[in-house]
């Protein structure tokens, strides 16, 4: 594999599982980088550093940094954004390789719906588990844990693809594994009587 298609395909990887966490701030975040020249998007991204996606995508960036430290109103926007992240996540992978053949579109889709599918269910877990807790503390701790997350994911996927993207198997192994953890623990628990 050349240089060229990691650094693609760590872009791919990162934008949707990205999306999964929060698809607004790296929609925000590339449009930035490359309307001030820090990274070169590929031509099918190039509409993300246009103007008018930019102001939108910032504006949705701020509401979901404020909605997102809001205990149940973040397990709200979780569950609507199912309907967004994931289907934007397979969106923007599939971008990346926009000059590539249908074929490689589509693999790049299908994975990326994948990781953005992770990434989001990942979040949206343990985010309705940590809305058990009283106290709002956890819930903003963990939104910025999210967003210190996410800037880091796709630092490393701009500067060290190869890095990211087994940073990005360690994190699918781990989510699979707490998942099934969590259902484990779900399903075993007696029931509660009223």
């Amino acid at each position: 594999m050349s240089d060229a298609f990691i650094a693609q395909a760590a872009l791919a990887a990162a934008l949707a599982w990205g999306a999964g966490l929060r698809l607004y701030a790296v929609v925000f975040a590339l449009g930035l980088l490359g309307r001030s020249g820090g990274v070169e998007l590929p031509e099918s991204l190039a509409v993300l550093s246009h103007p008018l996606v930019l102001v939108g995508s910032g504006v949705l960036t701020l509401a979901e940094f404020v909605g997102d430290k809001i205990p149940l109103v973040d397990s709200l926007s979780d569950t609507v954004q199912t309907f967004i992240r994931i289907p934007a996540g397979a969106a923007l992978a599939a971008a990346v390789f926009g000059d590539s053949s249908g074929a490689m579109q589509t693999l790049a889709a299908l994975a990326g719906g994948g990781f953005a599918a992770t990434s989001h269910v990942a979040k949206a877990g343990s985010r309705a588990l940590i809305n058990t807790s009283p106290e709002p503390v956890s819930n903003v701790a963990a939104s910025l844990g999210e967003e210190t997350l996410l800037g880091a994911g796709l630092w490393l996927a701009l500067v060290h693809p190869l890095a990211f993207l087994g940073a990005l198997g360690v994190f699918l192994v781990a989510t699979l594994w707490m998942l099934r953890r969590l259902w484990h623990w779900l399903t075993r628990r007696p029931a509660r009587t009223l």
